[in-house]
């Protein structure tokens, strides 16, 4: 099963710990943990289902290409990393 972690940023607002889920896609891998704890979704994802502009999300170190419907493939023994990224100026 995938992995799931989440930044520990994100536990300042709700709790986020690591969810080992199933799903053959990031996006329904993610939709596995926002089913159990739906209030991450909206930090997550935006209005119509992809990542929300600060938020980074990669798969065993590498980005993912598919922002937008988050069709990239994963693997049983794959680890999602979800990180809000940081902007200013």
């Amino acid at each position: 099963m995938p992995t799931v972690a989440f930044t520990r940023a994100l536990e300042r607002f709700l709790q986020a710990p690591p969810a080992d889920v199933g799903g053959a896609t990031v996006g329904e891998a993610l939709g596995l943990v926002f089913a159990s704890r739906p209030a991450l979704k909206g930090y997550v994802l935006d209005d119509q289902g992809g990542l929300r502009r600060h938020v980074a999300l990669y798969v065993n170190g590498k980005p993912v290409r598919d922002r937008a419907r988050l069709s990239d493939p994963v693997a049983a023994s794959d680890r999602i990393y979800v990180f809000q990224a940081l902007t200013g100026g």
